[in-house]
């Protein structure tokens, strides 16, 4: 085996100079890059600069490649901690993003680990639609070959609860493929069923790859005196600086402008990265789901050797305001209602759709009652997890500060008050209060590399909130492309989020144009979409251009329209047919020129 002493000093030079500071992705990235170059290379010879991905021979160096899909973060994490274990075990391994992933590799894979989230109610991450259409379609190939398995996220709430790694896990057995364990299935609780997944596609990677097969590997920490951030499992305590309302009066909505203060936290973001907050429950709500159970708050429960108060568990650490499945058929059979076990039939799909989208913990315990202990209740309670929400500042412009755009979900059902757990949580903060946070990085929703690229944004509601960084950020930068900014809301003088903001960028020229929505300030709804398709011939010039379009936003009504518009204005000002209006918005995707950041 090649050791460091044998390489000349200048190739130690250049190894340095390439591995300095990079994450463990990247380091797993390139140990997949160069052992595919390694495969490939006569006996002998040097390895060229720049390889095309060739045919492993069948005495190759077996590799083990990992695969994934990610709209929030959380699949990456997953597929880099895999990637991570799998190298530190000596086993080569390619890490690499479903977008990235050459398909025509599918056919000499052997061992194939793939890890994807599915978005909102059934459908892709953003970075994985044309892989899963491509393995999904008439073009993919038989697998003989391969050993795989798939590991799905997802959220219970939805009635496709990880839809698409179903999906993938079928389409693969169904190509021939060896399963090599079951789908995983994790919901937002990630970890409890994404660590034993690990463990196990571990143990299967390393029977696959006989012991004669596998090179020797050596770790070394990276960054030992660095100071380590705060992290998801381990969040910075930062102070509210701000928490000032953006919507006026008469306003059907409520959203904030919230600055916190990120001093002494050692966190840095990029715009278009997002915040996590890790809530706590409203104490109104977590009263409110002991008294209609007639539990004691006081009453000790251990879990997994954790012993907490009820109260502590239901205001900290379990999910009281998103229904899930699990907990609804354990529900129905707990308290035999035949009524609720009729709606969570796969035939009454709407009916369960619409449940889920309405009613809330406390609801279901008042309309079909059971009775619970506090040991089974908090068993079957999903765990409480952070949520994310985009950032709406730049660095360059707030320095030690980060900002959101905030929609503080209260309303009333039945006479009575109903919270979102983290919008709750964060307005109902003062000044000087501190909220435990992170920072979730997006790359997918990126500025161009290239400042002099026109950037077109639509972002109606606190869909804006990136966008206020991405034009902070070309202003403090003082970027050369064309900014353009679509906004929509129910109404201008009330729903106008940071207009004076928005004007003075315009007339500073960091804004170039701005087109507006207001949906309720005229007999007939306009929306975003429709601005769209007013300024077609525009827009379309822009985007053959050169122009990046980014959308962010409701993932359900709004990015299917504002995607269904673009198709129609690549038909109507470029004369593409349909199916060419998809492989050309595709395209766009794929050059990372189309992203979207949708929720």
């Amino acid at each position: 085996m090649l050791a460091l002493n044998q390489f000349p000093e200048s190739k130690k030079s250049l190894l340095g100079q390439l591995t300095q500071d990079l994450e463990p992705s990247a380091l797993n990235w390139l140990s997949g890059y160069f052992a595919g170059l390694a495969e490939q290379a006569p006996t002998g010879q040097s390895v060229p600069h720049v390889a095309a991905v060739a045919a492993p021979a069948a005495n190759a160096v077996k590799r083990l490649t990992i695969v994934y899909g990610s709209q929030t973060g959380n699949a990456r994490r997953i597929a880099e901690s895999l990637a991570e274990r799998a190298n530190a075990q000596g086993l080569v391994t390619q890490l690499v993003r479903a977008d990235s992933y050459a398909t025509r590799d599918l056919k000499t894979e052997q061992l194939l680990y793939i890890v994807m989230s599915t978005q909102g109610d059934g459908d892709p991450p953003d970075d994985s639609i044309g892989f899963v259409e491509f393995l999904t379609g008439r073009r993919a190939p038989k697998l003989p070959q391969l050993k795989y398995a798939v590991l799905g996220l997802g959220d219970s709430s939805y009635p496709s609860f990880c839809g698409i790694s179903h999906k993938l896990d079928a389409r693969l057995a169904e190509l021939g493929a060896e399963r090599l364990q079951d789908a995983g299935a994790a919901d937002l609780d990630i970890e409890t069923v994404a660590t034993p997944w690990v463990e196990q596609a571990l143990e299967h990677a390393q029977k696959a790859f006989k012991q004669t097969d596998i090179p020797t590997a050596s770790v070394t920490a990276l960054h030992p005196g660095k100071t380590a951030k705060a992290t998801r499992e381990q969040p910075f305590h930062a102070e509210l600086l701000q928490n000032q309302a953006l919507t006026g009066r008469g306003s059907s909505k409520d959203i904030r402008h919230i600055e916190i203060s990120l001093e002494g936290s050692q966190l840095s973001y990029k715009p278009g990265d997002s915040l996590g907050v890790w809530p706590t429950q409203a104490d109104a709500l977590v009263q409110a789901v002991i008294g209609a159970l007639k539990l004691d708050a006081n009453e000790k429960v251990e879990i997994a050797n954790t012993s907490r108060t009820v109260g502590e568990w239901l205001g900290k650490h379990r999910e009281l305001t998103q229904l899930t499945k699990p907990f609804l058929v354990a529900h129905a059979e707990l308290g035999k209602n035949d009524e609720l076990k009729r709606i969570l039939q796969p035939e009454q799909h709407e009916e369960f759709r619409q449940l889920l989208a309405t009613q809330q913990l406390l609801d279901v315990l008042k309309k079909y009652p059971a009775s619970w202990s506090a040991a089974e209740l908090i068993k079957t309670l999903r765990p409480l997890t952070p949520r994310l929400y985009s950032i709406a500042s730049s660095q360059s412009v707030v320095e030690n500060e980060v900002h959101l755009t905030l929609a503080n979900v209260s309303y009333i059902h039945e006479g009575e008050q109903r919270w979102g757990v983290a919008s709750g949580f964060v307005s109902s903060l003062n000044e000087g209060d501190t909220l435990p946070v992170f920072i979730e990085e997006n790359t997918r929703f990126r500025l161009p590399a290239d400042s002099a690229r026109d950037v077109i944004m639509i972002g109606p509601g606190t869909g804006v909130a990136p966008f206020r960084a991405f034009v902070q950020e070309r202003s403090a930068t003082e970027a050369s492309g064309r900014n353009w900014l679509f906004f929509g809301n129910p109404h201008f003088h009330s729903d106008f989020l940071y207009q004076t903001e928005w004007q003075s960028a315009l007339r500073g020229g960091h804004l170039t144009r701005l087109d507006l929505a207001f949906s309720r300030d005229q007999e007939s709804k306009v929306y975003v979409q429709d601005k769209l398709l007013e300024r077609a011939t525009d827009l379309y010039d822009w985007i053959q251009s050169g122009a990046h379009v980014y959308v962010c936003g409701d993932a359900t009504h709004m990015a299917k329209d504002v995607h269904q518009a673009l198709l129609r204005i690549a038909q109507t000002e470029g004369g593409l047919d349909a199916e060419q209006s998809k492989a050309w918005l595709d395209d766009l995707a794929a050059q990372g020129r189309y992203a979207r950041d949708v929720y």
